[in-house]
């Protein structure tokens, strides 16, 4: 498993389409597609941090579904947005939101086997 994380538009997908020579048909997109119906032939899951805040406003526990997912899938590369830095929000509920984002992503972090952070399209190795 891989986990690349980075600010907003900082050409994530790209970076991770470039060097894994892969194509957009291998990508599940968190903003539009439920990850539990990930299919075999998918392998990148992009925009992770908005899945997980759709889950979280579902009343739904993102952790232990991707938990779930990963226990099957250790093949998968996950693509997510740094959520925890700049200004902390007013409301509760993206207080919430970040840190139990930023949790997940420790998580998965120490299991991945690869971890790169994308600043501006160019790839920091982790880990």
């Amino acid at each position: 498993m891989e986990l690349y994380i980075g600010g907003y538009a900082q050409g994530k997908l790209r970076y991770v389409l470039k060097e894994s020579g892969r194509g957009l048909e291998s990508v599940v997109d968190g903003a539009l597609e439920d990850l539990a119906d990930i299919g075999q032939e998918k392998e990148i899951i992009n925009r992770f941090h908005e899945w997980f805040f759709l889950k979280l406003q579902l009343k739904e526990e993102p952790e232990k579904i991707i938990e779930q997912i990963l226990s099957n899938r250790k093949d998968l590369i996950i693509i997510s947005n740094e959520v925890g830095c700049g200004i902390v929000p007013m409301e509760e509920e993206q207080r919430q939101y970040r840190e139990r984002l930023g949790r997940c992503l420790c998580d998965i972090a120490k299991k991945a086997d690869r971890v790169e952070r994308i600043i501006c399209g160019l790839g920091q190795r982790i880990k």
